[in-house]
């Protein structure tokens, strides 16, 4: 696979400020929603909840599987460990910058997730037969949002060094299914409401995209 020059990078189109906007204010709305327990919010979490809770008491096998890919393929040290691989590779290749903006934008992902945890403190579904379980509170998932932080940072590389279409389509594609497949078994385990779920992808697209716009318009300054 060749991989542009840093000068070549410099003159690639930048991530336009306003995408993270959008998400961020996506996500802003939808957290205001879930602080003000908006009803029909709340209906469509329960309703999910209460569905694939049934089938997952029902399938010990679905939820045995559900449940190694939420703890070992999907899990958030496991993403963040890719990354920690992707920065030693960045480092090995002479980066000296990207390395740290990749390990802060990932860093970041992580203490908005904790903040808001902290200061929704919003509960888990509570089940009288419970087939998973989880610490701290709900909103937003961690697991969606590290695994959309890792893919999207992986995304964002590949196009800043000019990778193929292949191959970033390859990413693109299982990034996708990692972020709608661990949401799902989050879902499915009756550990988190849809609701944390999707906060958890807005939330992750717009640290990206934020960062990857911020370090856009750093590469036009310093080549200005």
């Amino acid at each position: 696979m060749q991989l542009a020059p840093a000068e070549a990078r410099t003159r690639r189109p930048a991530i336009p400020l306003r995408t993270g906007l959008v998400f961020l204010l996506l996500a802003g709305l939808l957290l205001a929603l879930v602080v003000a327990e908006w009803g029909p919010l709340m209906s469509l979490d329960r309703a999910v909840a209460d569905g694939l809770h049934r089938r997952a008491v029902a399938d010990p096998g679905l939820t045995r599987v559900n449940r190694v890919l939420t703890d070992r393929v999907w899990d958030p040290w496991t993403m963040r460990a890719l990354l920690a691989v992707t920065v030693g590779v960045l480092l090995w290749r002479g980066e000296r910058l990207l390395p740290l903006w990749v390990a802060a934008t990932s860093a970041v992902g992580t203490a908005v997730q904790q903040a808001l945890k902290s200061a929704v403190g919003r509960d888990r579904p509570r089940w009288p037969d419970p087939v998973d379980s989880a610490d701290y509170a709900a909103f937003p998932s961690g697991h969606a949002l590290s695994v959309t932080v890792a893919f999207g940072l992986l995304v964002w590389l590949l196009a800043l060094h000019g990778a193929g279409r292949r191959v970033r389509n390859a990413v693109i594609a299982a990034g996708v299914a990692s972020a709608l497949g661990v949401g799902f078994t989050r879902l499915f385990l009756g550990v988190h409401w849809f609701s944390d779920v999707v906060g958890g992808w807005l939330i992750g697209v717009a640290v990206v995209t934020l960062s990857a716009a911020a370090h856009g318009r750093w590469a036009l300054n310093r080549r200005g």
